[in-house]
């Protein structure tokens, strides 16, 4: 059942694009997130491009079924000291330039033959429960522009932002109240920070999610994380696959693997992740 509706973020693969679609084809996955496209983020694509993506992507037997945009990854305050992570080639920059940015994202969605969007929420606060009525205000004015374009957002949980354990989350969703604005859940991001992705991560989200990657995290002694193959980590990535096919999620899955191996390339680092997904959905019997 999973096989049928995996894919992976390209860039996980490699940074050529059309290498990386030859390498997701000839793995029989079906669908790809965009991020980010020979070196440029997909929210700076202009359309010429964005026409050359999705004939790229459709010209293998493929469809695109997020886009993995940076939104909202940016602080709620310039005044005041915030965590901060990856975001693929953009600037920092206003909440005010996310909004107009999320505009464009939605148009780009819709060159590219999909309605969901990955957002997050904002940088981490040194506390974030003190700031949720600045965070949801903003979130429901972007679910409210996405519901008027007929697409959804996936709001991830990810560690360096306030939304970054499945249980803030979820907090937000509830708050929300949006059908156009739904969770992602990333139980290797739960790891890596540190948290218990099931089944406690897993009982937060399950009611709100809409979209999974996968991802595993090992924590080592000094609690830093690391990711690493599927299976092969904190992640109880068995039992979560199981939990999800018994509470009848029917969505999608992406590989997100951050894993490379010392020595070794991107797409060999994606190729251990899924060779290690296979045995394990077989082993679950939830292939």
């Amino acid at each position: 059942m999973v096989l049928n509706r995996l894919g992976i973020l390209t860039d996980e693969v490699s940074d050529r694009f059309e290498e990386a679609l030859d390498w997701i084809a000839e793995q029989g996955l079906k669908h790809v997130e965009v991020r980010v496209v020979n070196g440029q983020n997909a929210a700076d694509l202009n359309d010429d491009q964005l026409r050359e993506v999705r004939k790229q992507v459709e010209g293998r037997g493929l469809f695109i079924s997020a886009i993995a945009s940076p939104l909202f990854k940016c602080k709620l305050d310039p005044s005041r000291e915030v965590a901060a992570g990856d975001t693929f080639g953009q600037i920092e920059e206003s909440v005010d330039a996310h909004f107009a940015k999320l505009d464009r994202v939605i148009a780009i969605a819709k060159l590219l033959n999909t309605n969901r969007i990955r957002i997050f929420s904002f940088w981490r606060e040194a506390d974030p429960s003190l700031y949720t009525g600045e965070i949801v205000p903003h979130l429901q004015r972007a679910a409210k522009t996405a519901a008027e374009q007929g697409v959804t957002l996936l709001l991830e949980n990810e560690p360096s932002c306030n939304g970054g354990y499945a249980e803030e989350v979820a907090l937000l969703v509830r708050e929300i109240a949006s059908p156009a604005l739904r969770g992602l859940w990333d139980p290797g991001n739960e790891a890596y920070a540190g948290g218990e992705a099931y089944p406690a991560g897993y009982a937060a989200m399950k009611e709100y999610l809409a979209h999974v990657h996968l991802k595993d995290a090992y924590i080592r002694e000094d609690g830093t994380g690391r990711c690493v193959p599927l299976g092969s980590g904190n992640v109880a990535v068995i039992e979560q696959l199981k939990a999800l096919q018994a509470d009848g999620y029917d969505g999608l899955f992406t590989i997100e693997t951050h894993f490379i191996p010392a020595g070794g390339s991107k797409m060999t680092g994606t190729c251990m992740t899924l060779d290690a997904l296979r045995t394990l959905l077989k082993e679950a019997g939830t292939e």
